[in-house]
């Protein structure tokens, strides 16, 4: 990475607030990204009434529910859930360390893409710190089955994901989205596009807790004939893939640090990703860390490796 200022470890140079509905709560939600120190990591803050908070690294072993969304802690008492597209934000832009304060359950849905999150990150930029970024290394092929459903990891010079999707539906169908995934590509090409979703499950959804703040404003909805209710239509022809590759992007960064390989799906999903990211970080000679792409940093790698089991590190599963 030579003297890129992506190869060291940065925060939000000022506070960034924002406010909207959860999409499965219905709740009118706020939030604030604070500025946080160099190894920091990102931390979501679940403010509660009383005026405590319970803090949530980021990371895959906090995992509490992959059911329509991605949830950090218990599904039954305090949690923080749909980080997806926040945390896709983050990995994007190299925002390596924020404390989000969340005053709900559910961090905001918003146009139901990471869109507004990376525009509000952009209205007050990034400062660096002289601390080195982590990457993870794919060393060798890990692979995860879920029913009919897979995903890997396997080792590549670049961060890549080439993910297809395979829906009965018409309006859909197989799509595949293949590509390195930078800063760039992330913005032009898949940072708009929205969660979507099915009109006839709507009542099954709202039945079991789910998406009572779902509207045509946040996602983009299939009506029974296969047809896309929304009037605007689709940001891009392959809108559905290339959300699922957002989700994909946000779920894969709860390995605490952007992975170096590339990462193939078929008919994935939340459940899938964390699976798979759980199974990769199990297997120590599966990875390694470094601070940079080139050169490798192996001094450094045993280094972390002999801290992992310290308290939220991000192979601590």
């Amino acid at each position: 990475m030579g003297t890129d200022l992506r190869a060291y470890q940065t925060s939000l140079s000022d506070i960034v607030s924002l406010s909207g509905i959860g999409v499965h709560s219905g709740e009118r939600v706020s939030i604030s990204m604070l500025p946080a120190d160099a190894n920091t990591g990102i931390v979501f803050r679940r403010v509660l009434a009383d005026g405590n908070s319970i803090d949530f690294p980021a990371v895959v072993n906090q995992v509490g529910a992959t059911d329509l969304c991605t949830m950090l802690g218990d599904p039954a008492n305090v949690h923080v859930s749909t980080i997806e597209h926040m945390m896709a934000a983050f990995s994007a832009v190299g925002l390596d360390n924020v404390v989000v304060e969340v005053d709900t359950n559910e961090v905001p849905i918003m146009d139901g893409s990471s869109r507004v999150f990376i525009e509000a990150i952009d209205r007050v930029g990034l400062t660096h710190f002289a601390a080195k970024r982590r990457y993870i290394r794919v060393k060798k092929t890990i692979r995860a089955e879920i029913g009919g459903s897979w995903a890997e990891f396997s080792a590549h010079e670049g961060t890549r994901f080439e993910v297809v999707i395979d829906f009965e539906s018409a309006a859909i169908g197989r799509q595949e989205f293949k590509s390195e995934v930078d800063v760039d590509i992330f913005r032009n090409e898949l940072a708009r596009a929205r969660t979507f979703g099915f009109m006839k499950d709507v009542e099954r959804l709202w039945a079991s807790g789910h998406a009572l703040g779902s509207s045509l404003d946040n996602s983009v909805v299939i009506g029974d004939d296969s047809k896309i209710i929304n009037l605007e239509g689709l940001r891009f022809e392959n809108e559905f893939v290339r959300h699922k590759t957002l989700d994909a992007v946000g779920d894969l960064a709860l390995a605490g640090a952007q992975f170096i390989g590339c990462f193939r799906s078929y008919r994935g999903g939340h459940r899938l990703n964390a699976t798979v990211l759980k199974a990769l970080l199990a297997d120590r000679s599966a990875y390694e860390i470094v601070e940079t792409p080139e050169p490798r940093e192996r001094a450094f790698a045993r280094e972390f490796v002999a801290i992992a089991g310290q308290a939220y590190a991000p192979w601590d599963i």
